[in-house]
């Protein structure tokens, strides 16, 4: 059996670095977006081919996501899996915000997906199987105070996913999402000035876990939405915020 086929859209920051060598140590090859510097010596030396994708950060725009998974085809011929993360963070109510609040949020947080969804699940269906799973924010799975219009553009991505998978399970293709909050990386300290240990110590006390979590469990998580392993779930939308969106 040839090995599997993954792309991981953002190989550079959050998760994906982590996803990847774990996908990798799995005996993955792998299409990775804007690579780490040396992360792809380290995919090489676990035994993974590896296709990396530059100037794709941006899933905003269509062209991106078509870039990825047409360089998937283009070097392996199939595509496996496929994970995305989306969305930009634009705070504001629904009441005292003006429309270039909403806007921002749905071009990030909306859009975005749309377009990794469009790309991945043509190709995936003619194939006749394949795993995709969409990363989003807990802030879709309940109101977020001073956050409403990004909370509810994740909402929409969360419902947009799993329309998606109702639509093409039949073809043997699922489509999941895992919404974050409350994790342990840099633009999550600096945009809610966990840096300073007073600062983090008080959000933490409001994790129902008590904690932050971390990038290398969160790879754990995905990759059994996207290895191979499990192939009976479609259409789920799982929280990792340690209990923040369902206690």
């Amino acid at each position: 059996m040839s090995r599997r086929v993954a792309l991981v859209c953002n190989a550079n920051s959050y998760v994906g670095p982590p996803l990847a060598r774990l996908l990798a140590a799995r005996g993955h090859d792998l299409v990775v977006g804007d690579p780490a510097e040396g992360l792809v010596g380290e995919l090489e030396a676990a035994g993974a081919t590896v296709e990396p994708v530059t100037g794709v950060g941006d899933l905003r725009q269509r062209s991106s996501a078509d870039r990825l998974v047409g360089a998937a085809l283009d070097r392996f011929g199939r595509l496996d899996s496929a994970t995305w993360f989306t969305g930009r963070v634009f705070v504001g109510t629904v009441v005292g915000s003006d429309e270039s609040v909403l806007h921002n949020n749905y071009e990030g947080n909306l859009l975005a997906p749309f377009h990794a969804l469009q790309a991945t699940l043509t190709p995936m269906c003619e194939q006749g199987s394949g795993q995709v799973l969409l990363i989003t924010s807990s802030a879709g799975l309940k109101p977020t105070k001073g956050a409403g219009l990004y909370s509810a553009t994740r909402a929409a991505a969360n419902m947009l996913a799993r329309n998606a998978a109702a639509e093409v399970a039949s073809n043997g293709v699922q489509v999941n999402v895992v919404g974050t909050n409350f994790m342990d990386f840099p633009e999550f300290l600096r945009a809610s000035g966990a840096s300073d240990p007073a600062v983090r110590a008080r959000i933490e006390a409001s994790v129902p876990l008590g904690r932050l979590g971390g990038l290398d469990e969160f790879a754990h998580l995905c990759a059994v939405f996207v290895d191979g392993t499990a192939r009976f779930q479609t259409g789920q939308v799982v929280g990792f915020d340690g209990g923040w969106s369902g206690v």
